[in-house]
């Protein structure tokens, strides 16, 4: 299924994007979602916990940055997950990109996720798959806004980039718990 999400965070692009580049800093603006390892600089393993109902689930996985556009602000994020008792898996091939908005950057976000096992039936619904997405995508916006006004307070501090593998990890993990929360 194909899901699309975009928000708006106070940074010009070059800056917004240097930030998003660094999965470490901004993986913890993901809600439920953690950073277990950095494998280099373009795959990493993480995990997500997601609660559906009375059933919780566990995913762990790993995401790739297969391209990386510097001059145009784009990226593209190959992910895999799969719950840890077995209950089935994800797999998501996340293409975003950052666009001048105002005085800031817009982050356009198109996953194409594709759940396998028994967790496949509760993504049916594609509408309810979207509006979860975008609730997360919601959440990780504003921890991300506030991470970057946190780096523009700080000046001596040096900002790390953000990886834009963690923001397309952040929205598998998104999309997946979006499901479960339904």
């Amino acid at each position: 299924m194909k899901l699309e999400n975009s928000f708006e965070v106070p940074s010009p692009p070059a800056e917004a994007w240097r930030v998003l580049l660094d999965i470490e800093r901004i993986a913890p603006c993901m809600p439920g979602a953690t950073l277990t390892e950095a494998v280099d600089d373009k795959t990493y393993k993480g995990e997500v916990s997601v609660r559906l109902g009375p059933v919780a689930l566990t995913f762990s996985g790993t995401a790739k940055f297969e391209e990386i556009d510097d001059a145009n602000h784009r990226a593209l994020v190959k992910a895999q997950g799969s719950d840890s008792k077995g209950r089935g898996g994800a797999n998501a091939e996340i293409a975003f990109r950052l666009e001048p908005f105002g005085d800031g950057s817009r982050v356009v976000v198109e996953t194409d996720l594709v759940l396998s096992g028994s967790i496949a039936q509760y993504g049916r619904g594609v509408g309810m798959i979207q509006s979860v997405a975008g609730q997360l995508v919601g959440e990780f916006a504003t921890n991300l806004e506030a991470e970057l006004q946190k780096s523009e307070a700080a000046p001596a501090e040096a900002a790390k980039p953000i990886s834009g593998l963690a923001l397309m990890w952040r929205a598998l993990l998104d999309a997946i718990r979006g499901i479960f929360r339904r």
